[in-house]
């Protein structure tokens, strides 16, 4: 078990080292290129690389998903920032990195055949997209209207899901305790 480990450290580094110096002898060759621009790509390669080394680690390697979930996450994040020029959304593009955290352990789960950790993964997901349209409503109300109508309606339908699901109408459990107080020993159910 050690050994795949050792390899999949092996397999990282060596591609990293590659990719590192590939990019900068290209960076000498190619001055015409806007670098500035594919820097993301450099991100999102590096998370893509703990993908590599989970499947190449097998199934007890599940675990790389979940910082190849968040660096390759964050690189998207600064791919969109890079093209959009939109760097204050970053106020509240950070609860992204809760959801990425999520969509890691979701992978992990789903790689190592654990329905609990998917259904963990899920949940971390939920929160993170919560946090976002909620952040990202007041950040945008203060920042602009870059959304337009995008942020309120979010907020909308986070309140009528949470309504719904509370409610019971969409599977939610009801908020009525009587109904999960088991009865006192020596009372008759």
């Amino acid at each position: 078990m050690q050994t795949n480990r050792s390899n999949a450290g092996a397999l990282v580094g060596g591609t990293l080292l590659i990719i590192f110096g590939l990019l900068s002898l290209a960076s000498q060759f190619f001055r015409h290129v806007d670098w500035g621009f594919l820097w993301p790509f450099t991100v999102i390669g590096f998370g893509a690389l703990f993908f590599v080394a989970m499947f190449a680690g097998g199934k007890q390697s599940a675990g790389f998903a979940i910082p190849g979930s968040i660096i390759g996450g964050i690189g998207l994040v600064l791919l969109f920032q890079n093209i959009t020029h939109r760097w204050e959304s970053m106020s509240y593009f950070w609860t992204l990195i809760i959801m990425f955290v999520g969509v890691g352990i979701y992978i992990m789960g789903w790689y190592g055949e654990d329905e609990d950790q998917k259904k963990s993964g899920w949940n971390v997901m939920k929160v993170g997209l919560i946090l976002f349209i909620i952040f990202g409503a007041f950040f945008e109300m203060i920042f602009s209207s870059f959304s337009g109508i995008l942020f309120p309606v979010l907020l909308i339908g986070l309140g009528a899901y949470l309504l719904l699901t509370r409610s019971g109408l969409l599977g939610g459990k009801k908020n009525d305790t009587q109904d999960s107080v088991p009865p006192a020993s020596g009372e008759e159910g």
